[in-house]
């Protein structure tokens, strides 16, 4: 699956990506892919199975943990910054 542009993320999905890139969000360990973002849940339930489909997040192993970019979705903040 090809990751999408930079136009296809939503306005969240690209602040939870410079979230993830700051070290300010963890994946709580819940079903899913649940996303903790400065200590309080994410208002987003789907923004972290969302990413992590579009191969843009990865989730740690074991759960819980850091959520952590992989090399397209620190791709895709380089294209939203030029």
């Amino acid at each position: 699956m090809a990751p999408p542009t930079s136009s296809a993320l939503s306005y969240r999905d690209r602040a939870v990506l410079r979230a993830i890139e700051a070290g300010r969000c963890e994946v709580s360990g819940r079903v899913g892919v649940a996303l903790v973002i400065d200590g309080l849940g994410c208002s987003d339930q789907f923004v972290g199975q969302r990413l992590v489909r579009a191969g843009l997040v990865a989730v740690p192993r074991p759960q819980p943990g850091p959520a952590r970019l992989t090399a397209s979705g620190r791709a895709m903040l380089l294209l939203e910054a030029a």
